[in-house]
């Protein structure tokens, strides 16, 4: 629609000041749509028409293309240690900081702990969390440590828990239950998953109804994720087959707020050499 409008504009020598898109009516299928929630042009097809078409004017620099420029506020603040021995440690990840390089940021938790721990092998990383997601992240300071952690996420015996503000209320829904759906990458509207029954990958989530608050008109859940796909909590928190309210603060599948109110605040596995049960949990900061 975008570029379609942009054309009759410029046809009819009009000069365009400002535009917006959003979405109006039920929600399709497969992706996360909310009837009058604003949504950015597709990046597929629309995006690179709008390039060209806007050449020349002055228009504000596309804010998918400055994901993780503005971490660098983080660098003043120091990345909390939950735990640390020989081997691993574990780092409560503030919101807005990267786990790992992206592709117009550098600094990130791997860059922090890299710059540390200069002589440590391996990934370091064992798994990750989403840049706008806060919580505690597991590190491994060796390539043995590291691959014995990450052989207990593959066979999925660490256990996780996220917290989640969620804008509305359950209504008739159940206050505890599992949400199974299978997740691909929307190839014309990236970084956004989308639900897909042929080609998308298992996303299985357990979750239950923690509080809610009737005067702010929210919900506060715990989360406790199955598998580990991308956006998988964002997504089945929003989209109408799953719990049908999006997270406060997800700007790519709900609302922009002052920040993306998802917090992973336990996990619980095996230590990779002492094999002692390990339990780090961390202050939901919402």
């Amino acid at each position: 629609a975008a570029p379609k409008l942009l054309q009759q504009a410029f046809i009819s020598g009009f000069k365009p000041i400002a535009m917006a898109e959003f979405w109006y009516g039920d929600s399709p299928l497969l992706e996360v749509r909310k009837h009058n929630f604003y949504y950015p042009a597709c990046r597929g097809r629309c995006e690179p028409i709008l390039r060209h078409m806007l050449q020349g004017m002055n228009v504000e620099d596309n804010p998918l293309d400055l994901v993780g420029e503005g971490v660098e506020s983080n660098k003043s603040s120091s990345l909390d240690i939950v735990f640390e021995d020989e081997f691993i440690m574990a780092v409560n990840k503030p919101n807005e900081m990267l786990s790992t390089p992206g592709r117009h940021q550098e600094y990130s938790v791997y860059t922090i702990i890299k710059e540390r721990y200069p002589s440590a092998t391996g990934p370091l990383l064992v798994h990750r969390l989403d840049m706008s997601t806060s919580g505690v992240l597991l590190i491994a300071k060796d390539k043995d440590s590291h691959q014995i952690l990450q052989e207990q996420f593959i066979n999925r015996t660490v256990k996780k828990r996220y917290t989640a503000l969620l804008e509305g209320l359950f209504d008739n829904r159940e206050e505890k239950g599992f949400i199974d759906l299978p997740l691909a990458l929307d190839y014309l509207n990236r970084p956004m998953q989308k639900v897909d029954y042929n080609e998308g990958k298992a996303a299985q989530t357990f979750y239950e109804v923690v509080e809610t608050d009737l005067d702010k008109n929210r919900t506060r859940v715990h989360f406790y994720p199955k598998t580990g796909r991308t956006h998988q909590l964002r997504v089945h928190a929003a989209h109408e087959q799953g719990l049908n309210l999006p997270i406060v603060g997800d700007d790519i599948y709900g609302q922009r707020n002052e920040r993306l109110h998802l917090h992973a605040d336990f996990i619980e596995f095996l230590h990779p050499v002492t094999n002692k049960t390990m339990t780090f949990s961390v202050k939901t900061p919402f």
